[in-house]
C-alpha cells in the first residue's frame, strides 16, 4: 500500500504545481499593480496596460507616453525578453522609464508565467 500512497503524493504535488505557480506569480504581479492593469482595454497607468503583452512590440500601447529608448528598442515580447527586461530594465533597454526590477529569479519566473496567462487578449 506504501507504493500507491507514494504515487497519489506525487499525483497530487504534481498537479497542484501549477497553481502554486500561478499564486506565486500573482503575488509578485502585486508589486507591478502600483503602475500596470492587466484586463483588456483596461487603462494606461503609471506604466502601460499589459493586456495582449506577449508577441506585441515594445513601447506600442495606444495612449501611454513611452520613452523613446523604449519605442526604439525593437523589441517583441516574450518570455526571455521579458525576464531579460525585468532582471534589469535599464541594461536591457537604456534610458527606459521603468525603475523596478525582479533580481530574484525563481520571482521573476513566476511573475513572467503569470503574464504569460493573464495577460491574453
Amino acid at each position: 500500500m506504501k507504493p500507491v500512497h507514494g504515487f497519489v503524493a506525487v499525483v497530487a504535488i504534481t498537479l497542484a504545481a501549477p497553481a502554486v505557480a500561478q499564486d506565486a506569480g500573482a503575488q509578485a504581479f502585486g508589486m507591478c499593480k502600483a503602475c500596470h492593469t492587466i484586463d483588456k482595454g483596461g487603462r494606461n497607468g503609471v506604466g502601460p496596460n499589459l493586456s495582449g503583452l506577449f508577441g506585441r512590440k515594445a513601447g506600442s500601447v495606444a495612449g501611454f507616453n513611452y520613452s523613446p529608448a523604449m519605442k526604439t528598442s525593437g523589441i517583441v515580447w516574450d518570455e526571455k525578453t521579458l525576464a531579460d527586461f525585468l532582471a534589469s530594465p535599464g541594461k536591457k533597454v537604456p534610458g527606459t522609464k521603468m525603475p523596478i526590477s525582479v533580481s530574484d529569479p525563481a520571482k521573476r519566473a513566476a511573475l513572467v508565467a503569470y503574464l504569460k496567462t493573464a495577460t491574453v487578449k
